[in-house]
Formats: C-alpha cells, structure tokens, sequence
C-alpha cells in the first residue's frame, strides 16, 4: 500500500509542473487558467459588492495608476523574455477598499485589492508600487493555483496517513493524524507560503523598476511595515518572512532591479 500511495504521489507531482518564466523554475500546480480564473473573477466581484470600494479620490486613481503600470511593465518583460500571449487570459484590476487593516492581496488572473489602512504605511506613489509590484507578481507566478494544488495534496496525504495506520488503535491513529498535521503545516505548507513571498518580492521589485519606480523603495518601505508591526511570531511559524528578512533581501536585491530596468531604457526613477 506504501509504495502503491508513494507511487502516485510521484506521478501526480511530475504531470502537475509548470515552469514559471522569471525563475525558470517548475512549480506545483495543476490548476489550469481557464479553470480558476472564473472562480476566482466570481468571488473578487463578490467580495467589491460586500465591501466599501473607494471611488474617485486621489487615492483610489493612484492604486489604478500604479497598478496599471506595474503590469504593463510585466508584460514588456514577458514579451522581451519570450512569452507572448501569457497574460492573454488576466482581467487585470486594482481597487481600494476602506478598510483599516495593514494589508493587499491578490487573487488568481489579476485582481487586486488595497486597503485603505495601507497607505499611511505607503507614503507616497512608490510606496505603494512596491506594495502592487508584490501583488502583481503574485498573480503572474500563478501563486494562488500553487496553493491550492498543494492543499489539496496536503489532503492526499491525510488520506494517506489514515489508510497506512488503519489497523493502528483509535488512540495511535489520532497521535499519527495529528504529527501529519503539525508536520505538514511547520514542514511543507508555511515554507511553500514564505517562498511565495519571497518570490514575490524578487519579482515585484524587478517589475516596479521597469515601471519606472525606485527599487530601494523595497527596504524602506518594510522598515516602515516593522515598525508598524509591533510582536510577531517567529518566521518558522508565520506564513510570511519577517520584516528583518525582507529588507535584508530587497535590499539586496536593489541593484539588480535597476540593471534589469535599464534593459528596457529605464535609466531614471521616482
């Protein structure tokens, strides 16, 4: 039965790859675009008719602006790099929603939510283009399908352990379930989380500098966020880098970004 599961598993894996085209690298997904962007359309529409969109200030066309921007810049790095027609299925689109929570997200096919509670944090234009650089390269590295995929093999796998220690007692087959689910979560799914962040932001500090945006915004922008943050829970068990992580990475990573923006003719910044 073990080698039966084990079996699959490898099989399931190798036909679920896809190649993301800024690292070159294969990635866990077997969710196809045409099957979850719809999806994912739906309960972005959804969540705008439940919640208070912003409309006509300063603030809401600055996210649209920015937005628009970073993902026009995306697409001139794609085209450059090979990848004509990638983003043919995305409907991108940037909204602000009066919300006092320190937070942006993103969801499959390019949708993309700020809220108010961000800006103060922001600043300024090329604030919160790092911030939209962040979630735009989310949504191009397919971020949102990647989890999915591995919850559901996280699913697998409890299956898996229940089948293998089915002839255990009631009480070994709780301590098993419960190790798998502690394990899983602090081994697999939180690391797989903290990569996507930082994929993201190796990503998005790249396409903001094509935009035209300083990438040394990047640093900067999480000292600010770490000051903001107050206590939080070690890396290990948090679903994203610490702050401390990040401005060491982004700011790192600076100097790249600016080369790989004058590529494209982009020798100044704001």
């Amino acid at each position: 039965m073990r080698k039966i599961w084990l079996s699959f598993f490898l099989l399931f894996f190798v036909l679920s790859c896809k190649t993301n085209p800024f690292t070159g690298k294969s990635t866990l997904n077997f969710h196809s675009n045409s099957s979850i962007f719809p999806m994912a359309f739906q309960q972005y529409d959804e969540f705008l008719k439940e919640n208070k969109v912003v409309t006509g200030t300063a603030d809401a066309q600055t996210v649209k602006k920015v937005g628009q921007r970073i993902a026009n810049a995306a697409e001139r790095w794609l085209n450059a790099n090979g990848y004509e027609g990638y983003l043919k299925d995305y409907k991108w689109e940037y909204n602000l929603v009066r919300d006092d929570q320190v937070n942006a997200w993103c969801m499959p096919g390019g949708k993309i939510v700020v809220y108010t509670g961000l800006l103060p944090i922001t600043r300024t234009e090329t604030g919160l283009a790092v911030v939209m650089g962040h979630e735009v390269a989310h949504a191009l590295a397919d971020h949102g399908a990647q989890r999915m995929s591995a919850g559901t093999l996280q699913q697998l796998g409890a299956v898996g352990v229940a089948v293998a220690t089915s002839g255990k007692s009631a009480q070994a087959q709780q301590v098993w379930a419960q190790a798998y689910g502690v394990g899983s979560q602090v081994g697999v799914m939180l690391p797989f989380s903290r990569k996507h962040e930082n994929e993201a932001d190796a990503i998005g500090i790249e396409i903001m500098a094509i935009a035209g945006y300083d990438p040394g915004e990047a640093a900067r922008l999480w000292q600010r966020m770490k000051a903001n943050a107050g206590q939080t829970p070690p890396e290990i068990l948090s679903t994203h880098p610490s702050s401390d992580t990040r401005i060491r990475n982004l700011t790192q990573l600076a100097p790249a970004a600016r080369a790989e923006a004058r590529k494209f003719g982009v020798t100044s910044f704001q």
